[in-house]
């Protein structure tokens, strides 16, 4: 902690020309947020804590306007997954499908690392990534059990922690595949008004490559202790036998389940926001008696719902005080008139990978993916050359909790730290970066308006 205090001194005694005083302590205060966090010198909602009253008293925003974070849509969308995922574990639906998957895929930890990356991205495609995880959350922790991991939570297990990251990487990689798969990608088809056919034929390929490198790299980075489940095929098979046939109250649970996909993946036309999705989900679980408000108190993760409110509400406060504008601004502008594309693609991509690890992606596609189709109007380029791009890298939330809902979600399990989250997340950065300028300059140029 007193590192964090120093660092946010240091920062405050550098004078930054054009920068207002709340914009200039909102800078120091992200610093400090970053070392906090990152150190794990508090819990992580302890220092969301900090961040809310720290706000009215540096004079940066009222505490009302702090608190707003707390009123994100994602919050709910969060505590709604959350919910679903516990009418799902709770009604042994759950259980009874991680035994069907894995007499489909195999018994080994490869493959079962396999179907968590690629259920999820697949999923996420076409519902939000969020609930995509939390839908198989339940499932990944049926299955590390299995191959005979004791108490995974206390982080002693390489497979279940490539098993919950592979789920929370994928949701994120698999959401590049379409324009509705995240929500930066909705902010720049609004802008750039490509036509969804265009951008999937960029966007599949981009998104099935980053789930094969999500598959292989933590594979090769948390290496499986274990060789497979125990008993193997025979296990499952018992298993299976044990449950009988389904029962009602499973019955109950998939129908509410494929009710609420359904009402996802249909929000074009009904108009039904996502979140709401998330929360009319979670209602019927409610009303049904398939789950009942203690297991919702138990089952949803309220520390971390306040660490990810914190996270939002210091997003927010960037955002107000003009401090990522300018940094945003001040940045490009160093660059000169006379640059290449590709350099201010780099750029513009870097610039929203930052920023994106701490704060809203979808406020910070709304800063950047306007200014994106400027540039590419005044320099007469494809009007998606620099947003469609800017677009995916506002979702390359690998490396800290509080980039992306998943990723929290995923740290909330304890299967893995802050430490391994990073060393995991920054090859996948790093490889996100350098395939998505690949695809934007070859596969996708003809396409992007």
């Amino acid at each position: 902690m007193p590192l964090a205090i120093i660092a946010f001194i240091l920062v405050m005694l550098v004078p930054l020309p054009g920068l207002s005083y709340p914009g200039h302590a909102a800078i120091a205060l992200l610093i400090f947020a970053i070392i906090m966090w990152a150190s794990e010198a508090q819990h992580l909602a302890v220092t969301s804590i900090i961040l809310l009253f720290l706000q009215p008293l540096l004079g940066i925003e009222s505490f009302s306007n702090a608190v707003i974070g707390f009123a994100n849509p994602i919050i709910f969308l969060m505590i709604g997954g959350f919910i679903l995922a516990v009418a799902i574990g709770k009604s042994g639906l759950a259980k009874r499908f991680t035994y069907w998957m894995l007499s489909k895929v195999g018994t080994s930890p490869s493959m079962s690392i396999f179907a968590a990356v690629f259920s999820t991205g697949l999923l996420s495609a076409w519902i939000e990534n969020v609930v995509a995880f939390a839908m198989l959350l339940p499932i990944i922790k049926t299955i590390v059990p299995l191959f005979g991991v004791e108490e995974p939570e206390k982080g002693n297990s390489n497979f279940a922690k490539a098993m919950v990251l592979g789920a929370s990487y994928g949701s994120l990689a698999g959401g590049f595949g379409t324009e509705i798969g995240t929500a930066p990608n909705l902010m720049a088809a609004a802008y750039t008004h490509l036509p969804f056919v265009n951008w999937m034929i960029f966007g599949f390929p981009l998104a099935i490559f980053m789930l094969f490198v999500t598959w292989k790299l933590l594979g090769w980075i948390f290496p499986p202790e274990t060789d497979g489940i125990v008993g193997g095929k025979e296990t499952l098979t018992k298993a299976m036998n044990v449950m009988g046939s389904i029962t009602r109250t499973e019955k109950i649970t998939a129908a509410i389940l494929f009710f609420t996909i359904g009402l996802w993946v249909t929000t074009g036309i009904t108009g039904i926001d996502s979140y709401s999705v998330a929360l009319i989900g979670a209602a019927l679980y409610f009303i049904t008696g398939v789950i009942d408000w203690k297991d919702a108190q138990e089952g949803v993760d309220w520390g971390l719902i306040i660490f990810f409110g914190g996270a939002l509400s210091l997003g927010a406060a960037l955002l107000n005080t003009g401090a990522a504008a300018w940094l945003i601004h001040d940045l490009i502008g160093m660059m000169g008139s006379n640059v290449s594309t590709l350099a201010i693609m780099l750029l513009l991509m870097v610039i929203a990978v930052i920023f994106t690890q701490v704060m809203s992606n979808i406020a910070l596609a709304a800063i950047l993916v306007p200014l994106s189709v400027t540039l590419a109007a005044a320099q007469g380029q494809p009007i998606g050359i620099y947003a469609v791009p800017v677009a995916i890298s506002c979702s390359l939330s690998f490396m800290f909790p509080m980039a992306d809902p998943t990723v929290a979600m995923a740290y909330g399990t304890g299967y893995v730290k802050i430490k391994e989250i990073l060393k995991a997340g920054i090859p996948m950065v790093v490889i996100g970066i350098i395939a998505t300028i690949v695809v934007m300059l070859t596969i996708a140029k003809p396409f992007l308006g």
